[in-house]
């Protein structure tokens, strides 16, 4: 019998210290019989090296600084870089995984040898409610990650062999404005390489909160999301999977008051689909008729996002 799997978690951190301690003793008690190592990654913050204090026989806490470009990607490539596990995973500084959630996805990938990433369902929470988002595939493709987002697969519940990820299809691009859908652009790149293992239960606890670094970062949100557009062009095959992305830019182009701006990405996303939703939000908010800030706690009420 083949010993179990060595897996290094990147926790990146900014400020968070009582969530982090959280994160990082949620992942510690995690029921899997080989060594776990985390690797918690401080950017443009000063690094807390009492947290490796929390290490335990065969569950090692390492401390160290984002030495590569400031902000999520490059703290998540600093931390994959000085991994050694042979499984990595990632963890926000404020999520939780939930007991089971790492012996699932362990069993899961050494079950379909032909895969190099599992994720999983999430519980959000926001406000004081707790909603479940559990996707019902257990194989997740790139045309269907081009069609839909898909919020449960949330970086925390990534799993990913750590020789894909190394001399395979790459480490998170630090190329994209302000790290924003950093985690969806890596999404698309790994189901480019093989389809995604999914396990249709919410075994990470997602905390949505007014002190997300992307709150209120329209600009950064629009400029991400059309380089995005720009280096995949496979959404032109999927109509309904650009008009999403496109109503996105038009809704961030209305929340940061860019009226032309947000009337002429709704025409583009309307001319892809018709029926996309966030086109006439974004008219509804270029048009004053509701703020941008009442409709996303709207929709975070219910587990999503814009």
């Amino acid at each position: 019998m083949s010993a179990a799997p060595t897996v290094s978690v990147v926790v990146p951190t900014r400020d968070r210290p009582e969530l982090l301690r959280a994160a990082v003793r949620a992942i510690l008690g995690q029921d899997h019989p080989g060594a776990v190592e985390v690797v918690v990654v401080h950017d443009q913050s000063e690094p807390d090296h009492s947290l490796a204090e929390l290490s335990r026989p065969d569950r090692r806490v390492r401390v160290i600084r984002n030495e590569r470009t400031p902000g999520l990607a490059g703290a998540r490539n600093s931390g994959t870089l000085a991994a050694e596990g042979d499984l990595i995973a990632f963890c926000d500084d404020d999520d939780e995984w939930l007991p089971g959630k790492l012996a699932a996805q362990v069993a899961a990938l050494a079950a379909a040898p032909d895969a190099e990433f599992a994720s999983c369902g999430i519980r959000v929470s926001y406000d004081g409610r707790t909603v479940d988002r559990v996707l019902g595939a257990t194989r997740v493709t790139l045309a269907d990650l081009l069609r839909d987002r898909m919020t449960e697969l949330h970086p925390s519940t990534f799993l990913i062999r750590a020789a894909a990820v190394r001399d395979g299809f790459g480490l998170v691009d630090e190329e994209i404005p302000g790290s924003y859908a950093e985690d969806y652009e890596f999404l698309l790149r790994a189901a480019r390489s093989a389809p995604l293992v999914n396990l249709p239960t919410p075994y990470v606890l997602v905390r949505w909160h007014k002190r997300s670094y992307f709150a209120q970062r329209w600009d950064t949100i629009s400029a991400a999301l059309q380089w995005l557009l720009s280096r995949y062009p496979e959404f032109a095959g999927q109509p309904a999977g650009e008009a999403r992305v496109a109503g996105q830019i038009a809704f961030a182009r209305a929340a940061c008051g860019d009226r032309r701006g947000a009337l002429r990405w709704a025409r583009r996303t309307l001319r892809r689909n018709p029926r996309e939703p966030r086109a006439y939000l974004a008219l509804a908010v270029a048009g004053r008729v509701v703020r941008a800030d009442a409709v996303l706690r709207t929709l975070h009420r219910r587990g999503r996002g814009i």
